[in-house]
């Protein structure tokens, strides 16, 4: 057996019941990680059976947990209150989900809901009953958790954000160090009780596993803490931005293109969901793998236009940057905007087509938020105080 004969002999050991060549239910896992999911499941029935009466607040955690949600909701807020740490939030937020859209096709993570109904762990008249919900069929692939990876990583960011603002607002007296030691162990407690939410929101669900979910958290957290130790991100130039894209952008679909060439389909997921989830109308396109990639870096890309145009240096590289007044209008028109934003659907039939519109879509995001509405906002105010005077 040559080299290439035992790599594959591997990867089809490894994914077999997850490929799509592989016959559904004809597959021997390792017994190990069948008894992994097997107790995930009693976990997942535990909390169904336990805590169905906080669906609603278990569904609204998933939601805060949402990558999506950065870029609507996280990075408009503290893009004001601190461009550095608004910067280093989207570049946490694209680089962490990238290394999720890696581990995922490396891991070929299952899911609960379909996971059940296609290992032969169980005999086929002790099947557990596994409840889906309308966010349950996710079509990725389930390792690591990609909404506690994107939660941990960005909520890690603005708790040592706070945490170095209070610091410095701490004087040295001993009163001043106790004051900073209650911020310490308050912000630190809420962002792992909202960590554990999130965490238990996924496995509720029924579209995670809890390992999956640890994994996300802590790789989450690591990808956020090595950010710390890039200096002078906010600063990149525009090159840096197109680059670290196109970086991206080819490594992913290299490695795609490359596993295609030996007969591994990473997309080996999506049939699976189809196949498996409850309602077919809760399979979206823009949870497959491609449109995270494709939301993520146009995010990136219009954070760098954003950054290095004219309007923003005109507008908030001045001193509107530091008028509380300018920060707030800014503040409360970028989530207006971002609101009706969100009204806005992209046409699914086309796979090509809704991926073009989606990096479009999340380009003009940060772009929205950095540049065009604050120079707006400069503008507004700059007439009015020109009246006045």
């Amino acid at each position: 057996m040559n080299d290439k004969e035992r790599l594959m002999s591997m990867v089809q050991h490894c994914s077999c019941g997850q490929g799509s060549s592989c016959p559904s239910r004809a597959r021997q896992t390792e017994p190990q990680m069948d008894l992994i999911h097997s107790s995930g499941v009693l976990v997942i029935q535990h909390l169904q059976s336990n805590y169905k009466d906080y669906h609603d607040f278990l569904d609204f955690m998933s939601s805060v947990g949402d990558p999506r949600n950065i870029f609507s909701l996280y990075f408009p807020l503290w893009f004001q209150l601190s461009q550095i740490v608004g910067t280093k939030m989207i570049w946490v937020a694209v680089i962490g989900d990238w290394f999720n859209l890696i581990f995922k096709w490396i891991l070929f993570g299952q899911r609960p809901y379909w996971w059940v109904h296609e290992t032969l762990f169980y005999q086929n008249n002790s099947l557990p009953q596994l409840e889906q919900f309308h966010i349950t069929c996710e079509t990725g692939p389930g390792s690591p958790s990609g909404h506690a990876m994107g939660s941990s990583c960005v909520w890690y960011v603005m708790i040592t954000s706070a945490l170095n603002f209070s610091r410095r607002l701490c004087d040295s007296s001993t009163q001043g160090c106790q004051r900073f030691g209650l911020v310490w162990s308050f912000l630190w407690m809420a962002f792992w009780i909202i960590q554990i939410s999130v965490g238990i929101s996924r496995i509720f669900i029924a579209t995670h596993f809890p390992h999956q979910v640890i994994l996300g958290v802590l790789a989450g957290i690591l990808v956020a803490e090595a950010f710390e130790h890039v200096p002078s991100i906010h600063t990149a130039s525009l090159k840096v931005y197109l680059h670290t894209s196109l970086f991206l952008f080819s490594f992913a679909v290299s490695l795609y293109l490359l596993l295609k060439m030996i007969d591994i389909d990473l997309l080996w997921s999506i049939p699976k969901a189809k196949k498996w989830c409850a309602n077919p109308d809760w399979i979206h396109l823009d949870t497959t793998p491609f449109a995270g990639l494709v939301r993520n870096l146009g995010a990136l890309f219009g954070l760098g236009l954003a950054i290095n145009s004219q309007m923003f240096i005109q507008s908030c590289k001045v001193k509107n940057g530091y008028k509380t007044r300018f920060k707030l209008v800014c503040v409360a028109a970028n989530l207006t905007s971002l609101q009706l934003y969100d009204f806005i659907k992209i046409p699914t039939h086309t796979e090509i087509l809704f991926y073009t519109l989606s990096f479009c879509k999340s380009a003009a995001v940060p772009l929205s938020v950095v540049a065009l509405i604050p120079y707006g906002v400069h503008l507004l105010i700059g007439d009015k105080e020109r009246k006045l005077d």
